[in-house]
């Protein structure tokens, strides 16, 4: 076991060490971070042995690591691992590859035109490999930007990367058709996210995507059937285990709580109420979760 968690940091220090850990931190911090990232991952990866490490899994280790310290980091990665994250996670890129299988079909249920385009310059959906397999984590510059995302992509479908892929392709329409409809220009374009866009519009965007183009109904043309892939079979036990961590699950549970353990200071009730509402207007994520069973051990 020690060798094979050696073995483990060797590899994984290869590829870490060309990763831009934050600017602006100092040379020994960035090496405690670096280090911490390193036992977060050995962890996860000794703990389920039918897991393989690839490269850009670290990049969203190291986002939750900065919101939510190591050992949170450590549960939440651990979960993901083998839900959201288990396809990119084989031994090889086949089911990561089927997943982005979808990113045509939405196009082009969407935008047929569109969709001909790319088809026509043989691009194919190569370009968009990173955002899928980081969670956007590599290719945008923002890090509030990736935080809001990590929030939108943990509260949703295993597929809702590949659906704002769709809605990013969608939104640079216009550009995407003024290129030449050559395989190396299209693909210098939309390999390159420009890092102005709306994300919220485009969040938005994917959601609706979603719902109008659900991945059920675009699996045939996706060549992707559930059975081929596990983070989509394991998604809907996911999301029954954690049914009861749901936002209005969680503002029930806290109003009831409050009321029996803040009879008679009502102020303590209204901070408890407020805590819930903070949680779902902030579009709740597994970090504001994890806050908000904390503040349900305070106030229990």
């Amino acid at each position: 076991m020690l060798r094979k968690e050696e073995n483990f940091r060797i590899g994984i220090k290869k590829g870490i060490n060309q990763f831009d850990l934050p600017a602006g931190m100092k040379d020994d911090e960035r090496e405690v971070l670096q280090d911490q990232l390193v036992e977060v991952i050995v962890r996860v990866l000794c703990e389920n042995n039918q897991l393989h490490y690839y490269q850009g899994y670290h990049d969203i280790c190291v986002t939750f690591q900065l919101v939510v310290g190591k050992e949170a980091t450590v549960s939440l990665v651990n979960k993901l691992s083998t839900h959201h994250l288990r396809d990119f996670m084989d031994s090889t890129m086949d089911r990561t590859k089927h997943m982005l299988n979808y990113l045509l079909p939405i196009i082009n249920k969407s935008k047929p035109a569109l969709h001909d385009f790319l088809q026509r310059s043989e691009v194919g959906t190569v370009f968009a490999l990173a955002w899928l397999i980081t969670w956007y984590g590599h290719v945008l510059n923002s890090f509030r930007s990736i935080v809001r995302l990590y929030d939108f992509f943990l509260a949703c479908h295993p597929l809702m990367p590949v659906y704002l892929a769709a809605a990013i392709v969608l939104y640079r329409e216009e550009d995407i058709m003024q290129c030449e409809c050559d395989m190396p220009f299209v693909h210098s374009l939309l390999s390159k996210i420009p890092q102005n866009l709306p994300l919220e519009k485009l969040i938005v965007d994917a959601g609706d995507l979603f719902v109008q183009y659900q991945p059920s109904q675009l699996a045939k043309e996706a060549r992707l059937y559930y059975k081929e892939s596990t983070s989509l079979t394991t998604y809907q036990s996911l999301e029954e285990s954690s049914r009861i961590q749901r936002p209005d699950s969680v503002l029930r549970r806290l109003t009831r709580r409050g009321q029996a353990s803040t009879a008679g200071h009502p102020e303590d009730s209204s901070r408890v109420v407020k805590v819930a509402v903070w949680a779902i207007s902030m579009g709740i994520g597994a970090a504001a979760l994890t806050v908000l069973n904390n503040a349900l051990e305070f106030w229990g």
